[in-house]
Formats: C-alpha cells, sequence, structure tokens
C-alpha cells in the first residue's frame, strides 16, 4: 500500500506560483508512475501532469504546458508540481496519484492509489 498526503495549496492571486508536494508513505515512489490531478466545481478529474517512475517521460494538459512543471525526488519519496503564472481557471482541488508502472499514464482510472488532495484557489 502507499499513502499519498499533498500539500503546498493555499490562494493566490492569478499571475503567482505556488508548488504543491506529494509525500508518499509505506512504499518506495522510485517504482511507480505518478500523476497530478484536479478537479474544479461541477468539472471532472482531469489530469494536468504526469510523470514515469525514472523521471524521464513527462506529460502535460496542454493547458498548462510551459506553466506546470512536474517533477521527483525518488530519494525523498515525493513528487512536486511546480505552477507558476497561475491563471483564475487553475482553481481546483489538486490530487495526486500512483501506480505501480514504469511509464507515463494519464487516465484517472489507470492510478491505484490517490490522496486526499489540497485546494488551489487563484484569485482575479
Amino acid at each position: 500500500q502507499v499513502q499519498l498526503v499533498e500539500s503546498g495549496g493555499g490562494l493566490v492571486q492569478a499571475g503567482g506560483s505556488l508548488r504543491l508536494s506529494c509525500a508518499a508513505s509505506g512504499r518506495t515512489l522510485s517504482t511507480y508512475a505518478m500523476g497530478w490531478f484536479r478537479q474544479g466545481a461541477g468539472n471532472e478529474r482531469e489530469c494536468v501532469g504526469a510523470i514515469s517512475r525514472g523521471g524521464g517521460t513527462t506529460y502535460y494538459k496542454d493547458s498548462v504546458k510551459d506553466r506546470f512543471t512536474i517533477s521527483r525526488d525518488n530519494a525523498k519519496n515525493t513528487v512536486y508540481l511546480q505552477m507558476n503564472s497561475l491563471k483564475p481557471e487553475d482553481t481546483a482541488v489538486y490530487y495526486c496519484a500512483a501506480k505501480l508502472w514504469y511509464g507515463v499514464l494519464r487516465a484517472q482510472n489507470e492510478y491505484d492509489y490517490w490522496g486526499h488532495g489540497t485546494q488551489v484557489t487563484v484569485s482575479s
């Protein structure tokens, strides 16, 4: 079992930055593919970024490319989502997810483990 805990969310003005962290316990993250998802009010959960277990391959949703960066520090069992140039439409609860896998996974039904989420609110 992998337990995931997100942190780093909060309230920020448009144009600002936040860095989300996802700390894992129970298993070493180095064998897990990881993803960051978000769910805004009235919206379905969507993948904003994903990273392979070695960190060499990443995926980004088009609307966050060049603004968000996913990274991982397997020695610290932590995955990050650096979010720059934030927009009001980025407001959502952000979740990290994990699956024992080597590649990049984009669909939420492909992941086995989920954190409880952290709220990100971007004011205009």
